[in-house]
Order: C-alpha cells, then structure tokens, then sequence
C-alpha cells in the first residue's frame, strides 16, 4: 500500500511518516515545497514540488492507493497562496486522485471552519463560518471535497484542533521561549476560558483509522481533539511548571489587549494574525463524539501533556532554530512588538 503525503515536510507531515513507519507502513511517498531534511529522508520517496503544478502531483502521486492532504498555506500567508494553494490546489490533487484511481483521500481541515461560534461544543453539523482567508479558504475546500465524494470517491475530512507536539513551533514558540528564560507569560483575558488542543500523535492515530478501517464508516467529516482540557491558563501554567522557575501566567483584560493587537497589526508589529487574538479569551472547544463512535478515536493526550511534551521537545532542540523565524509551524513566528516588552515579565 503506498501512502502519498502532501505537505511532507511539515509538522503534521513529519510526525505522521514517523507513525506510519511505526505500524509497519514502509512505502511512503510525498511532495512539498520545501526539502524533506529529516533523518527519516532514506525511507520515504520525496519529490519537490508544488501541489498547484498538475504535472508535479501526476508524476509523484502516481501509484499511490491512500492520499494524505496535510499541504496548507497557514493564516500568515498572502490571501492570494491561501486561495490557490488551500482551494485549488485541493480541487487539482483531487482531479488527480481521482484520475489516477486512488483508493482514499484524508483531507486535513481545521475547526477554523466554524469561525467564531456562540455556543460549545460545535458538531460536525454546526454551520460554517470561516473568518479571514485562511477560514473561508478551508470552508471552501471542503465543499471541494464533498463535490468529490459526491463522485464516488472516499474522502474522508477530519477537523483538528490546534495541534502540538515534537517539531511543532510556530506561535507556541513564543511560550515556550519565555518559559525556558524564566519569564512570566502574558494571556489575553482572564484564563479562565476553555480552550481544547490536541497532540499530533492524536491526530495520526484518527488519520490511520481514516485508512484502514471500512470505507462506509469513515466516509465522512469528523471534529478530532483532546479528551481531557482545563482552562486555558491551568493548561498553559502546566509549560511554567515544568520550566521550573515558579513563574505565572499573567491575564490581560480582553478588551484593551485586543485593541492594541489590532493596533500593531495595523502597522505590522503584531505577532499574531486577528483569528488567534480574537478567539484567545473565549470558549473554543468541539465534540469528538462521533470520531470515537465511528473511528474508534480515543486521545493519548490531554492539553496539558500535549503541551509539555511539544515543550520538552523545544528545549532539547532549541539550538537547531535560533535566530530562524518564519510564517510555517516548522519554524517560531517572528515576535515583533511583543518581543520588546519581554524584559517586563
């Protein structure tokens, strides 16, 4: 059984070619923009290239039976590659998929599908409301999907949460480098919101499921994400603890917060896009009922060891991406204007 992979390269990428390896999968294939420089690079089939360029898909996904669909470009990017690249580079690798009579296609969604709800938990079957590119990006290529399940084909659509764990740097950068310096760390609202995370091993256990079990069963959208979450500051507080240095997270009001969030996004010097400091304070949690009646979907990990299991691993790496910064999870967000009030905490 061959397994091609979009997205390789990337934190999901990575993590799920170590799972497949794990359990036995050895014929392993995908594409990305960027090199596949893990150790792991002798055992999988990697071919550069992008997901928008068809003769690129055509010839790497060529004998493939499962298709994985983790390539994304993140909120950080221009409108125009979240667009081409989230929606219609979906449509073409399914166009592909399909030509090339792929067996199943696991596209990798978000919950960032359901913008900004008014009540928890969401279902699959709430309404969708992406919010920003990224957002109305992700919603868009899902109906992509279902026009192709609509053909005949098995494209099964998980939802993850905001996922964590080794390799993954990005926003959580940010934490874990004020943490390990012994600082305090600054959260948006009070804390006391609850805020559901999953870990990456989660995820690959729902994308192997998604695989292997009957097709009728898994034909379908589901929410995946952590069983056990507290709230927000206790989850976060868990990264202070185990830096050892007894140091807090420290609420900000909401509102004055976000106003100048949006300020310094104005000028370019936020280290955060709108959808993530704009949900930080509130409720963000979805049912994962149906994935574990249906996938037999059971989470190893709550938010709290997620998190500082991501942390250990950041600690133990953390001299191979100093001084890098970038817009991807493979790299830590560049701080801009919070990095200048580090001192104060």
């Amino acid at each position: 059984m061959r397994i091609y992979i979009t997205g390789i390269s990337g934190f999901l990428g990575i993590n799920l070619v170590r799972y497949l390896l794990q359990h036995g999968y050895t014929d392993i294939a995908g594409i990305d923009l960027v090199d596949f420089t893990y150790p792991e690079r002798p055992q999988v089939q990697f071919f550069q290239g992008d997901i928008r360029d068809p003769e690129a898909v055509r010839r790497s996904m060529e004998g493939a039976h499962i298709v994985v669909h983790t390539a994304a470009a993140l909120p950080l990017y221009s409108p125009e590659d979240i667009f081409s690249t989230d929606v219609v580079g979906t449509r073409l690798l399914l166009e592909e998929a399909q030509a090339l009579g792929v067996e199943r296609f696991i596209h990798i969604s978000s919950t960032a599908v359901y913008g900004v709800p008014d009540h928890h938990p969401i279902y699959e079957d709430d309404p969708l409301n992406g919010v920003g590119p990224y957002g109305q990006a992700k919603v868009q290529a899902e109906a992509v999907c279902q026009e192709f399940r609509q053909r005949g084909m098995c494209v099964p659509i998980l939802r993850p949460k905001s996922f964590v764990g080794p390799e993954r740097l990005g926003v959580f950068a940010i934490l874990y480098e004020w943490a390990s310096e012994g600082r305090n760390f600054p959260m948006i609202g009070s804390g006391k919101n609850r805020y559901q995370l999953l870990d990456v091993e989660d995820l690959c256990q729902a994308i192997l499921a998604c695989m292997t079990l009957d097709k009728e069963r898994v034909n379908d959208t589901f929410n995946i994400g952590a069983a056990e979450f507290s709230t927000m500051r206790e989850d976060f507080q868990a990264v202070m603890d185990e830096a050892g240095f007894g140091k807090r997270i420290i609420p900000f009001p909401a509102g004055p917060a976000i106003l100048a969030l949006k300020v310094l996004e104005a000028l370019r010097l936020s280290p955060l896009y709108p959808w993530i400091y704009e949900t930080a304070a509130r409720d963000s949690f979805v049912s994962i009922e149906k994935a574990q009646q249906r996938l037999g979907f059971q989470p190893r990990y709550s938010n709290r060891e997620a998190l500082v299991r991501n942390f250990r691993w950041y600690l133990a790496n953390k001299e191979r991406f100093s001084g890098k910064a970038g817009v991807t999870h493979r790299v830590p967000w560049q701080q801009k204007a919070l990095g200048w009030v580090k001192w104060l905490f």
